[in-house]
C-alpha cells in the first residue's frame, strides 16, 4: 500500500458503501483499502484489478479513489489556491480533500486564487502535504543544451547563489548571481539563455543573450537613459561595477562594449561629468 501513488489492487471484498482492495486475493483485513461506492466502477466484481491512487481522507484513514490527481509523490506541478487558513494553504489537486501547503512549507506567502509551484511529499505525522521547496524534487535530465532558449519559474532566490529555476516546472536550473540583473521575485516566470549544462545535468541560465547579441539592446538602454537624463548619464564606464549593475542592469564589461559601441557610432562622447549625448 504506497501512499502518494498509483498502483493496481484487487478487489478482495464488496459492501454496501464500496470495495475493499488489497494487493492479492488474499490480502487480510489489516492489507485492505476501501474505495468508496460513488468511486467504484460499475459492475466491478470480487477478483477485477483497478487502478487507484492512496491518500488519507480527513479522518487520517488510507483511501483509495480513481480519481486522478494533479500530483503524485514527488512530482511537481502548479496548483491552485483555494483557501488560507491557520496552518496554511489549501490546494486544488483534483480530489475531494484538498492538499495542505503548510506555511512552513511556504517560501513566500500565497494568495487565494493564484498558482503556485509545488511537490508533493509525506510529512513527518505520515500525511500527504505540499512544499514549494522543490529543489530535491526537480530533475536534472533536461533536453536542453547550451545556448538554447527555456521559459521557468523562479523558485527560491539567494543573496550569495543567485536565483532558482524550475525550466518548464520540472528541470533544475539556476541564474548564477553575477547573472542576475534588476529584481526577480519567487513565483516569477522567466524567458532564459541556458549558459551552461553542468556535468550533473543542472542548468546554469543567463537572461541576456551573448555579448554580441546583447550590445545593440544595452546601446540603446543607454540612449535611452540619456534621454531621460537630458541628454547626460552622470558617470562613464570607468565608475565601479556595483554602480553601473544598479543604474543599468548590466556588467561593467558589457557596459564598456555599449559604451565603445556608441563611440565609434558618433553618437556620444565622454567627459569628466559622464557620458554626453551628441
Amino acid at each position: 500500500m504506497r501512499l502518494g501513488e498509483k498502483q493496481k489492487l484487487v478487489i478482495v471484498k464488496k459492501v454496501d458503501f464500496g470495495v475493499y482492495l488489497a494487493e492479492t486475493e488474499k490480502g487480510g483485513a489489516g492489507e485492505r483499502v476501501l474505495l468508496p461506492a460513488k468511486q467504484t466502477p460499475q459492475g466491478a466484481s470480487v477478483g477485477d484489478t483497478l487502478e487507484v491512487f492512496l491518500y488519507k481522507d480527513s479522518s487520517d484513514r488510507l483511501i483509495a479513489t480513481t480519481r486522478q490527481p494533479a500530483l503524485t509523490l514527488h512530482e511537481v506541478g502548479r496548483l491552485r489556491v483555494l483557501t488560507v487558513g491557520k496552518i496554511g494553504a489549501f490546494l486544488d489537486w483534483g480530489l475531494e480533500k484538498d492538499l495542505l501547503l503548510p506555511f512552513r512549507e511556504q517560501t513566500r506567502k500565497v494568495q487565494e486564487g493564484e498558482s503556485c509551484l509545488v511537490a508533493l511529499y509525506i510529512d513527518k505525522s505520515g500525511r500527504l502535504c505540499a512544499t514549494m521547496n522543490v529543489y530535491e524534487y526537480l530533475s536534472a535530465d533536461s533536453p536542453y543544451q547550451k545556448d538554447d532558449r527555456v521559459e521557468g519559474t523562479v523558485y527560491e532566490t539567494s543573496r550569495e547563489f543567485g536565483a532558482f529555476v524550475a525550466v518548464d516546472d520540472k528541470y533544475s536550473a539556476r541564474i548564477p548571481k553575477k547573472e542576475l540583473y534588476g529584481e526577480v521575485r519567487i513565483g516569477e516566470k522567466i524567458s532564459a539563455r541556458v549558459a551552461e549544462v553542468k556535468p550533473d545535468g543542472r542548468l546554469d541560465l543567463s537572461v541576456r543573450e551573448k555579448a554580441y547579441l546583447q550590445i545593440g539592446t544595452d546601446a540603446e538602454k543607454i540612449m535611452q537613459m540619456l534621454e531621460c537624463g537630458g541628454g547626460l548619464l552622470p558617470f562613464t564606464d570607468k565608475a565601479s561595477p556595483e554602480l553601473i549593475r544598479s543604474r543599468m542592469q548590466m556588467s561593467k564589461n558589457e557596459f564598456k562594449r555599449a559604451v565603445g559601441h556608441l563611440l565609434k557610432e558618433g553618437k556620444i562622447c565622454i567627459t569628466e561629468d559622464g557620458i554626453v549625448k551628441k
